[in-house]
């Protein structure tokens, strides 16, 4: 059961998740450094001030990750290390980067940067953050710095990381930051984190070098409804289309589904309002491949009243209600339902017209305990055994899938939840930050060797 030659095999992780260094280096605050210090917003009264440290250890990460066998490293710029406030660029900033790519190069590992992971500039949110359309515009500016100093080296752009996450959890439901509840304030910042995609993606590519590629992350969750009526399907309808084709479609340049703009219509006429002329001209930029964060699907049922409020805070959601995971789940209470990724990839493989596919994200928190020096997470092993499985049923397909990154590197902050949940292939001690490889990291490892999957 072998991959195609090429096939990227790698991990993920996020700034703000693993840097610590929150005032090293010329650093601005985030939204999240605000967030984390508000108490009772993250869990514990964590904050991502230290997090794994990897400001200081990047070598020693970096050196975890090729000596397992991996060949690629997903990882994020911050924003406000980089530019502090949103606009004025930083040297020092820039320069930990730069550092950081060097050293991935040394060691023969491909990076694969992201340009956004959630951590915006506080100096921007003041100014009104991603519901202000000067956001996007600011964005580009910052895509372009970025580009201007590492594009000599670094080949693969990823634009936005979930802007599902950063819209809905941050200005919707209100549980990541800046930790705003409006879901019609939602629905416009997530138009214009999909411009500034675009605007971003329209900038580097006229300035790209031979080999650069370009793309975004989306994150998706199938909808499984709970029998096979109208009422199911309608059901299913609404949940993907607002979690899935709501991001998906522009992209594509096929623009928002009107069907989903008639579920949201009810929520005011902002984000009408936002949508310019041209906008979706510029979202639908060119890539050269899609990021696919996945990681469990989500089961619906419809309610008797179409048009009754359920349980799920998104954005147009009537009318139905996610119901509890079924077992087994993780630590998170995720479902874990391999063939669900397979489904999704082929279904994603028609949607796209063949465009390439990358697993961006994938992975699993369980409860991790070190014994003897060694960290036996058989659970974790199984996981992405099983996924792994389900990405080669559909590169047998015919699904062109052109990698897979693991989520995460590090075990690390874990945004709301704090440091109450592990996904990491490397074991962090909080309080020491000693880094233990766990039985998991070294199963991929092996399976990226043998660029096959392997007992």
């Amino acid at each position: 059961m072998t991959f195609p030659t090429g096939f990227w095999w790698g991990a993920a992780t996020a700034s703000y998740q693993i840097e610590g260094g929150v005032t090293e280096g010329g650093r601005g605050r985030s939204i999240w450094d605000t967030f984390a210090a508000d108490g009772g917003k993250v869990l514990g009264g964590a904050t991502g001030d230290v997090a794994c440290d990897h400001y200081h250890r990047y070598r020693e990460d970096i050196g975890l990750l090729a000596g397992l066998g991996l060949n690629a490293y997903r990882f994020s710029v911050a924003w406000p290390r980089v530019m502090p406030d949103g606009r004025t660029t930083c040297a020092a900033g820039l320069a930990f980067y730069d550092q950081l790519v060097d050293e991935l190069l040394r060691r023969d590992v491909v990076p694969v940067l992201t340009l956004y992971h959630w951590d915006l500039p506080q100096a921007l949110q003041d100014a009104g953050g991603w519901p202000e359309r000067d956001t996007a515009a600011r964005f580009a500016d910052y895509a372009t710095v970025v580009h201007d100093a590492l594009g000599d080296r670094v080949g693969q752009w990823t634009t936005i990381n979930e802007p599902f996450c950063a819209a809905f959890l941050g200005y919707g439901s209100g549980v990541h930051a800046p930790g705003i509840q409006d879901k019609d304030t939602a629905l416009v910042a997530a138009h214009h984190l999909l411009l500034a995609h675009g605007l971003a993606t329209r900038a580097l590519t006229a300035q790209a070098r031979p080999g650069h590629e370009f793309s975004l992350a989306l994150n998706f969750a199938p909808a499984i409804p709970d029998g096979d009526s109208p009422a199911h399907a309608e059901a299913a309808r609404k949940f993907d289309g607002i979690h899935n084709r709501f991001f998906l479609d522009p992209v594509l340049g096929k623009g928002y589904p009107p069907d989903v703009m008639a579920d949201v219509e009810h929520h005011g006429g902002r984000f009408a309002a936002a949508v310019r002329d041209g906008d979706t001209d510029v979202i639908a930029a060119a890539i050269d491949w899609l990021g696919v964060n996945y990681y469990a699907p989500a089961r619906v049922t419809p309610l008797d009243d179409p048009l009754g409020p359920g349980n799920c805070p998104l954005p147009g959601l009537r009318g139905l209600d996610v119901l509890p995971a079924p077992p087994p789940l993780t630590a998170f209470g995720w479902e874990q339902a391999p063939g669900t990724l397979t489904d999704l990839l082929r279904r994603l493989d028609a949607q796209t017209g063949g465009l390439p596919l990358v697993v961006a994200e994938n992975g699993a928190s369980f409860v991790d305990k070190v014994v003897d020096g060694r960290v036996r997470d058989t659970e974790r092993t199984a996981y992405f055994a099983d996924h792994l499985r389900a990405v080669h049923d559909a590169i047998r397909a015919g699904v062109d899938v052109r990698g897979y990154f693991a989520w995460s590197l590090l075990d690390n902050f874990e945004w709301a939840m704090g440091y109450t949940q592990r996904f990491g292939l490397v074991h962090v001690d909080f309080e020491t930050q000693v880094r233990t490889v766990k039985d998991s990291g070294r199963y991929l490892g092996r399976v990226a060797k043998a660029n096959a999957l392997v007992d």
